[in-house]
């Protein structure tokens, strides 16, 4: 019995070690390479200790499911108190670096609300397939090369205005 607790440790150590591996090969800021953002990270591609990542998913989870998962399969348990932490420090981050998606389902939804659910960024989940296999570094330069591109463009897209006007001759 022992000994199998033991194994789980070590897988489980073993996939958040992966996790920040992939984060920082992703160059994402100092701040966010660390154990919480690993196992959202992993959450967030429906991973377990013993999953390949060639089995990466992407499940559609709130900031209390993600902690749940933290729990459950790497036996990190975070008081629920830090929920608030977890969004604004770890996924809204993710978020903001285009690695995840706010409310697939509904894009509309307001941020404050209690539904709020993020998904892994199809093609980071596509990446992260990849993790450890021969393909990896390859995929990790594409990948890099075309999020810098979509970077640049998501950070165009904040800065538009988007409420629209109507002059005084009518037209909007």
């Amino acid at each position: 019995m022992a000994d199998r607790g033991r194994n789980r440790q070590t897988a489980v150590a073993r996939r958040v070690a992966e996790s920040l591996d992939i984060l920082k090969a992703l160059n994402v800021p100092r701040e966010q390479q660390n154990e919480r953002s690993a196992l959202t990270l992993l959450a967030l591609l429906g991973m377990t200790p013993r999953k390949q990542w060639s089995e990466a998913e992407a499940p559609m989870l709130g900031i209390t499911e993600m902690m749940n998962v933290f729990r459950d399969r790497f036996g990190k348990r975070y008081a629920p108190n830090t929920r608030e932490t977890v969004r604004r420090f770890t996924v809204h981050q993710l978020v903001q670096m285009g690695l995840v998606v706010a409310n697939p389902d509904d894009l509309r939804r307001p941020v404050n609300s209690p539904d709020n659910r993020y998904q892994i960024a199809p093609t980071l989940r596509k990446l992260a397939r990849t993790y450890g296999s021969p393909a990896w570094t390859d995929n990790l330069t594409g990948f890099l090369r075309t999020a810098e591109g979509l970077r640049r463009l998501q950070s165009r897209e904040r800065d538009m205005v988007l409420i629209p006007v109507r002059l005084p001759n009518g037209t909007e």
